[in-house]
């Protein structure tokens, strides 16, 4: 069996989690934005193929309708693609118009692709110029936190987003980690101990719930 080789030009740049977000100045739908424009708050970086297309309608709805939540967790929302501001204003009314929803957050009009490169959301072999439904979530510090990639027949979830961002959040406030299926108000898990001292103070912790000595959970502070 021959070893399919990769072609590196082919290969899209994507920022890793952990790493410091790129940079990017870019027009949008609210005027010129910049990633400066966001130091000292989280925000959800994410991109869509094209306007006027179903899917990325009805996750754009999702979104606006989930704004306010957003918010309430220091979060700002900014969407992305290689439109024009004309076509995205056209189709934010139509969305206004049609489906009574303002879209409250600014659309990058990427008509350089500067940002879709420099994050990583034109794949190849699905398209050139069209980018999959990317996710970024980025801290106050701006530094990646997660990544999410969808195809473009899929749309993406977004209560999962904002749970996402609950979970880094509560495991950043708290020196905890959550786990699968987590949700806010659930048990959070516990680091497993690397010392005997560690392990004998977590057995006489009443408030921790011991499965095993490396698999405990307590609930999450309020």
């Amino acid at each position: 069996m021959t070893t399919p080789t990769i072609d590196a030009a082919s290969v899209p740049n994507l920022p890793l989690i952990g790493d410091r977000a790129p940079d990017f100045v870019a027009d949008s739908t609210h005027g010129p934005v910049r990633l400066a424009d966001y130091a000292g708050r989280w925000l959800v970086l994410f991109s869509h193929p094209a306007d006027f297309t179903p899917v990325c309608t009805t996750e754009f709805v999702a979104f606006a309708e989930l704004a306010d939540e957003f918010a309430a967790r220091d979060v700002a929302l900014l969407g992305n693609s290689v439109d024009s501001v004309f076509s995205h204003l056209a189709w934010t009314r139509s969305i206004h118009d049609k489906l009574g929803v303002r879209i409250p957050f600014p659309i990058i009009a990427d008509l350089d692709m500067a940002v879709s490169h420099a994050y990583g959301m034109l794949h190849p072999n699905t398209s050139g110029t069209a980018a999959v439904r990317a996710v970024f979530v980025i801290d106050a510090e701006q530094i990646v936190r997660a990544v999410l990639y969808y195809p473009m027949n899929a749309g993406r979830m977004i209560p999962e987003i904002l749970r996402l961002i609950d979970a880094l959040q509560t495991a950043d406030r708290d020196g905890v980690s959550c786990p699968a299926n987590w949700r806010p108000g659930d048990d959070v898990v516990l680091g497993a101990p690397r010392t005997e001292a560690e392990m004998d103070t977590r057995l006489a912790d009443g408030e921790v719930k011991l499965t095993d000595w490396y698999l405990a959970t307590r609930p999450a502070k309020s």
